[in-house]
């Protein structure tokens, strides 16, 4: 693909005009800034709802849009850093091309003019500085070298050129600094390009599981063993190199890229809270393929309140006896082993009562997808997000032996489950930048093919635009992403990263879907073009693994302290 002579191409004639002088450096100090001004907010949102020092529950709830909106600065903020550290690393290694430079200074552009201005927390939710009490602190946004950049780093101008550079498919260097990582990332994709992409709408609109055969050509790949220690069976690999692959996998079809995340969770479970005979045992299953697991966590009613949980399972001889409802259970029929959170001390109505199961079942099958003595369980039809399908499930006296109490210690279900929210909220946010990448793709593709009053509609200011800012957020969102995966891989605590990522990247999977099916006009609510697809795909982001809404108040109270 090629890029049409267009308005866009005229714009990018003279590409060094459209460049801030001294780009980085500007973008340094109109950093310190926005962070001087992210101080502000927290100050001012600790005001709001500390007691004696101490942030009370109730004012945190009535003052939830200023918490959540402390959450988004504060994320918003941490992204430029990242996107100014991408950079830096670029030009050390003399790859800070025009494209990247652009990138660079639109992201800056635009964040700090929501900063300033407003900044959705999601349609029709707008946070500004008056709802913090800082209209006057937020003027400095708009002076300096901040000044600057907000008037002039997002501009029509800025935007044509961007459209030029990127119309060839090429949405810049990712920033990686290991060429094994390239290697990794150009092997899943030719992997997702021919095994995935061709067949992935047919699986969406058939509503079908995705098949076994892919599921073992993924295992035989590696990426259910991608970040367990070698001397589990798996391939030892970094946070950073999961983010790729799932990335890619999610590119190719979100269902394809979320298989991995159920091992990736189980393995974290099992790793950092099973005891040594639990490693060996289920460990190398997981990384091989062998077994594939689910997590077994929601229920009806709860949602994200886990310490709410019913689900009760006692202690009968040598065997644990599981009574309770579960919901919303990803690849349930067809997995061989439930990480299943269940009440074990009835006396507790809290996350203190609280353990992990490692529950093992038989694989179950379309005509009787729950096979096991004392389980049933039915189908929860959706829109998107499909390929491994939806589950309620029941128990009635199902049976796990006690051996299989993950660590063999009570009480400790949450807090083990606690320790795999960083690596799963990082995966989650891979997932997200992999779906907006889809999207921006195919709207791509679309706006160049599409042509109206004898021309592609790519030449449109308002068409390329939409895809321009795609570009550049998915940059911000994936920076932000790989960023928390380094945080993880050298073993610092990264939960705030990590909900950032994910808090981020969500919005931008659902942005820029919405904007590729804008670009398809008609034809892009059509099922039979996959972007429909992909926009249902994207709207799952904002809810699993956190909803947007608890996201922000995880992201809240930690600043908060």
């Amino acid at each position: 693909m090629s890029a049409s002579t267009s308005l866009a191409t005229t714009a990018a004639d003279d590409l060094s005009s459209v460049v801030i002088d001294d780009l980085l450096d500007r973008a340094e100090r109109a950093l310190a800034t926005a962070e001087a001004y992210a101080d502000a907010v927290q100050t001012a949102v600790g005001g709001l709802v500390r007691d004696d020092g101490r942030v009370d529950g109730g004012r945190l709830d009535a003052n939830q849009h200023a918490v959540h909106g402390l959450a988004w600065v504060a994320t918003y903020v941490e992204a430029l850093r990242q996107m100014l550290g991408w950079a830096r690393r670029l030009e050390a290694d003399g790859r800070l091309g025009m494209l990247e430079r652009l990138m660079l200074q639109a992201a800056f552009g635009e964040y700090l003019a929501q900063l300033a201005g407003g900044l959705p927390m999601s349609q029709g939710e707008m946070v500004r500085p008056a709802d913090f009490g800082l209209t006057a602190e937020a003027a400095a946004l708009g002076q300096g070298d901040a000044g600057v950049l907000a008037a002039g780093g997002n501009t029509a101008a800025v935007r044509g050129a961007l459209a030029a550079l990127i119309a060839d498919g090429h949405f810049g260097d990712l920033g990686l600094e290991d060429d094994t990582l390239l290697m990794i990332r150009d092997q899943f994709r030719r992997f997702v390009e021919e095994k995935v992409v061709p067949f992935a709408h047919d699986w969406h609109k058939a509503d079908v599981l995705i098949p076994i055969e892919v599921v073992e050509q993924m295992a035989e790949l590696g990426v259910f063993g991608l970040t367990v220690p070698e001397e589990f069976g798996g391939l030892g690999m970094t946070k950073v190199a999961m983010c790729l692959v799932t990335e890619e996998l999610s590119r190719g079809y979100i269902g394809v890229g979320s298989l991995g995340t159920r091992s990736e969770i189980a393995a974290e479970l099992i790793r950092l809270g099973g005891t040594e005979d639990q490693k060996q045992h289920f460990l190398p299953k997981l990384a091989s393929g062998e077994i594939l697991p689910t997590a077994v966590f929601t229920e009806p009613g709860t949602g994200s309140d886990l310490g709410s949980l019913k689900t009760r399972a006692t202690l009968n001889g040598d065997a644990y006896t599981v009574t309770g409802n579960k919901t919303w259970i990803t690849h349930a029929a067809r997995a061989d082993l439930m990480t299943l959170l269940v009440r074990t001390d009835p006396a507790t109505k809290n996350y203190a009562g609280l353990s992990m199961m490692l529950a093992e079942k038989p694989r179950g099958t379309d005509a009787e997808p729950f096979p096991a003595q004392g389980m049933s369980g039915g189908e929860i039809r959706v829109l998107g997000y499909r390929g491994m399908k939806e589950y309620e499930i029941g128990f009635d006296d199902f049976q796990v032996p006690a051996a299989n109490l993950l660590g063999r210690v009570e009480g400790q279900g949450f807090k083990q489950l606690m320790a795999t929210f960083e690596s799963a909220r990082i995966q989650t946010a891979a997932r997200a930048v992999g779906v907006a990448q889809s999207a921006l793709e195919m709207g791509l593709r679309y706006a160049h093919e599409r042509v109206q009053f004898s021309k592609p509609i790519y030449a449109f200011p308002r068409v390329s635009s939409k895809l321009v800012w795609a570009a550049v957020e998915i940059m911000i969102a994936r920076q932000l992403t790989y960023f928390s995966a380094r945080e993880k891989d050298s073993d610092r605590r990264c939960d705030l990263e990590a909900g950032m990522a994910k808090l981020l990247a969500a919005r931008v999977a659902w942005a820029t879907a919405d904007n590729a099916v804008q670009v398809h006009g008609g034809n892009g609510y059509a099922e039979e073009y996959p972007i429909s697809r992909v926009l249902c795909d994207a709207r799952i982001l904002n809810v699993f693994e956190g909803a947007a809404e608890i996201q922000a108040q995880v992201i809240a109270r930690r600043l908060l302290g």
